[in-house]
């Protein structure tokens, strides 16, 4: 099955499923808080509930760098396995769980088990698809995360229905019982093993071993483009982790409904534009690369540009067209974004460094989002959500210019021999 030329598609499909479950575990949370605050009465106050969501984000940030560096050394399917079959476990415990002091570790754990998914995943699919089908493998796989978090907009609802413990522990289930169906069918690839291979021969000490991790981190911190890559990504995350969290709050005041209403409009608007951008993205990007080589910074930078304004619809707006129509713009250009990061990060690092270099890209914009989530929820309880939403847009302006002033890639898929 593996050397068949669609395997590299099998593993897109595969992944899909695994990014939609690391999307809709964290999500259910945000749409949740209602009914879990009759249960758990710490989290009727949005600031404690913040800082609830920014635990996660502070556990799963520093881990990213060590998980990507983690993935460059070893076989990212086991990786991707225990990582799926981790958090799973730890949403189904959620369903048992009725004080705000395990729920605060629970997330600290799933925050150290979900920073090993991204870096692998998206390394793996990268490797697989080396040709002109990057950008768009790697937008289908995004439109996972999408999905993921649009169902998690339903957590509401279907805490209505079958309470909010049973939502958690059948989601649950599933994850752990599909991290089974990937140990079947997942592989990683031969390029990858042999690496593995060679390195259990030529390190064979842990001082070697450790010498060899810092100096890819040195390797990736010496770079200029990294580090425009790491301000763009760091800065848009700012907004990204907004709306993941507060959207829902923010639809539920500015239009004044209820949030099992909210929820659902919020994350369905963002998840169907994102993955129509992510397509379009994709598509544009790896015809344009053909031609120009920036042409996936240019394709990124357009995405930019469309968030900005949607930033101030969405902040700003009272009527139901300002609001949604600034929700499907900013996942439309979130969508372009997306599609583009991995690829961008592969005209600039070989296949030895990615993970690692998206881990610590990761572990930036994470921390970030852990501040705006922290910020936004003292900014719901002072009344000012929206503004503070609003403001966003001009951060991302600045970024759309450095973006572009600073990458300025010589190929489209940097190999070892390259790099010396």
């Amino acid at each position: 099955m593996k050397q068949s030329k669609y395997y590299p598609w099998v593993v897109v499909g595969l992944l899909w499923v695994v990014a939609l479950l690391n999307y809709m575990d964290r999500q259910m949370l945000s749409t949740m808080k209602e009914a879990m605050s009759h249960s758990i009465p710490e989290l009727e106050k949005a600031e404690t509930f913040g800082n609830l969501m920014a635990a996660f984000m502070w556990i799963y940030g520093l881990m990213s760098p060590f998980a990507g560096a983690i993935a460059d050394r070893m076989n990212r399917k086991w990786l991707i396995v225990a990582s799926l079959f981790v958090w799973s476990s730890v949403t189904l415990l959620m369903g048992f769980t009725h004080d705000f002091s395990t729920l605060y570790i629970l997330r600290m754990v799933m925050g150290l088990s979900e920073a090993m998914y991204i870096p692998a995943a998206l390394a793996l699919i990268a490797d697989f698809h080396t040709g002109k089908s990057r950008s768009l493998a790697i937008g289908v796989h995004m439109t996972g995360l999408y999905v993921g978090q649009a169902l998690g907009g339903f957590g509401a609802m279907l805490s209505h229905h079958l309470s909010w413990e049973n939502t958690f522990i059948y989601f649950g289930l599933f994850g752990a019982l599909y991290a089974l169906v990937l140990a079947t069918f997942l592989h990683e690839t031969d390029a990858q093993l042999e690496r593995i291979k060679n390195g259990a021969k030529t390190n064979e000490s842990q001082s070697n071993g450790l010498n060899n991790v810092v100096q890819s981190f040195g390797k990736i911190l010496s770079s200029v483009p990294f580090w425009g890559m790491l301000i763009f990504f760091t800065a848009t995350s700012l907004p990204g982790w907004a709306t993941k969290n507060w959207l829902p709050t923010l639809f539920e005041q500015n239009l004044h409904l209820n949030m099992q209403v909210a929820g659902p409009i919020s994350t369905a608007t963002i998840a169907l534009s994102s993955f129509i951008g992510v397509f379009v993205g994709g598509a544009i990007s790896d015809r344009w690369v053909k031609t120009n080589v920036k042409g996936r910074v240019y394709t990124s930078a357009m995405g930019l540009g469309m968030m900005a304004p949607a930033l101030a619809f969405l902040g700003f707006g009272s009527s139901y067209w300002s609001v949604i129509g600034g929700g499907f713009l900013f996942g439309f250009g979130l969508g372009f974004f997306d599609t583009n990061n991995m690829p961008i990060l592969c005209q600039f690092f070989s296949s030895r460094y990615r993970s690692t270099a998206y881990g610590v890209m990761n572990m930036s914009g994470v921390i970030a989002g852990g501040y705006i989530t922290k910020m936004l929820g003292k900014s719901t309880d002072a009344g000012n959500l929206g503004r503070d939403f609003g403001i966003m847009a001009v951060v991302i302006l600045v970024v759309v210019f450095i973006q572009i002033l600073i990458l300025k890639p010589k190929t489209d898929n940097m190999v070892e021999s390259m790099e010396a």
